[in-house]
């Protein structure tokens, strides 16, 4: 176990239990990155949208790694992304590490430039 790294992912996790006041779980914490990301804050979303919100997330997050790239927004300002490659195959603890990866990097970030 890579305890520096368990280190960095209770720091990031608990960031957003502050900022959000609550015990947030990686699916929660992806919502609120694709809610940040969309930037119209915080509405009323449908069950889509509320998905398209972590996928959001998601290509956002592996965007640096090079499996997605940003296209741009539509007319409704909804960020699209082109898959660059294709994710390797990866057991779910194995994918559960890579997000969490991402997560501390992008929250490293953020914080960086709050």
């Amino acid at each position: 176990m890579d305890w520096e790294f368990e280190k960095e992912w209770i720091e990031a996790k608990k960031w957003y239990n502050q900022k959000f006041d609550g015990d947030l779980d990686v699916d929660s914490i992806l919502f609120l990155i694709g809610v940040r990301e969309l930037g119209k804050g915080f509405i009323d979303f449908t069950k889509d949208e509320k998905m398209d919100l972590v996928h959001i997330a998601v290509c956002t997050l592996l965007e640096p790694y090079g499996y997605y790239s940003f296209d741009g927004e539509d007319q409704d300002g909804w960020p699209h992304y082109s898959r660059l490659k294709k994710l390797p195959y990866l057991k779910a603890e194995e994918q559960d590490q890579l997000i969490k990866e991402a997560i501390v990097n992008y929250t490293r970030t953020i914080q960086q430039s709050a």
